[in-house]
């Protein structure tokens, strides 16, 4: 009987924010639409496929930047809030991801089409994340810079994962996607959605349903996951900068993991081999997906997209059914 999860007709990417802003460039527009360009051939087998494919992005080098920005003209421009800043990262990216995936379908006579849409994420007022903010973003600093910049702009920055420091903000967990049926009907009419970028805008809704935008960035993998779920897609890849996820990472006794279950991860999360900074948020997207409904996560590396889904790299976290 042929397995229904090795080709999917039903497919979640979420792809890392490095992959239209690595942190090793300069930033400039040209710099960006290279990188999309690159991203968009890496993704093109998967776009070549028959089948309903969602991309939702990460954000955090891009939404942080437009803070900077803003924090140091606001003498003379008036600052927009983090919601803002956030619809803004995720229309400018989508725009670089979506011209570049268009462009690298056209070249192979492939006539499929690529939109985004602006997508809200609904949070819960009283998430302890408002307590406690933890998502970085934007660029690092060493400690000195970090502190200076910490004082002008008013910035909470913390120490991540022994790269540097960088400006902190709340990151709660995402509970509705908004209008999430336009990506549904969109995605089984064959078009490609970019969807949920940078974890979605988020906001609030109170009781007479009124939504509003509130200080946060959502994980943008926490937001894939929950959107796969909602949706019922068996599959979600979540494509980063490493071939595999590994434990004991950076000693001695590293061990890439090639398959295991939602058992042994969970196992492998509570010993601590995954940091809050690095893998961890990753892990925890895959583990609620899994215990949503899901059937498999592929976490691998962006240029071996293809690669990672026929199962021959990257790593493959399934239920405990499987």
């Amino acid at each position: 009987m042929t397995n229904p999860l090795a080709n999917p007709s039903r497919l979640m990417v979420a792809i890392g924010g490095n992959a239209t802003h690595p942190e090793d460039i300069e930033g400039t527009s040209q710099e960006q639409k290279t990188i999309a360009a690159m991203t968009a051939e890496a993704l093109l087998p998967l776009m070549m496929l028959d089948n309903e494919l969602i991309i939702t992005h990460g954000n955090g080098p891009v939404v942080g930047k437009i803070l900077m920005r803003q924090m140091l003209t606001r003498d003379t421009i008036a600052p927009m809030p983090l919601d803002i800043c956030v619809a803004h990262s995720q229309g400018g990216i989508a725009y670089l991801l979506m011209q570049a995936m268009e462009n690298a379908l056209r070249d192979q006579g492939n006539q499929r089409h690529v939109t985004c849409l602006l997508t809200q994420v609904e949070v819960d007022p009283d998430d302890p994340a408002f307590e406690n903010p933890s998502k970085p973003i934007g660029p690092f600093f060493n400690e000195e810079e970090a502190k200076k910049i910490g004082a002008e702009l008013s910035w909470l920055m913390k120490e991540d994962s022994g790269r540097g420091w960088r400006h902190v903000v709340p990151s709660p967990k995402p509970k509705h996607v908004c209008d999430i049926s336009l990506v549904q009907i969109l995605a089984r009419r064959g078009t490609v959605v970019i969807a949920g970028g940078g974890g979605g805008i988020p906001v609030v809704r109170d009781p007479n349903g009124v939504r509003k935008g509130v200080t946060a960035v959502i994980d943008k993998d926490l937001t894939s996951a929950l959107m796969a779920n909602v949706l019922g897609i068996d599959t979600l890849m979540i494509l980063t900068a490493v071939p595999k996820v590994a434990i004991h990472f950076g000693t001695e006794k590293e061990e890439c993991l090639d398959r295991v279950t939602l058992q042994e991860i969970r196992a492998y999360h509570m010993e601590g081999h995954f940091p809050a900074g690095s893998m961890g948020p990753k892990i925890d997207a895959a583990i609620r997906f899994l215990e949503g409904g899901g059937k498999r996560v592929i976490i691998g590396q962006i240029d071996q997209a293809m690669q990672a889904l026929n199962g021959e790299t990257g790593t493959r976290i399934v239920s405990n059914e499987n």
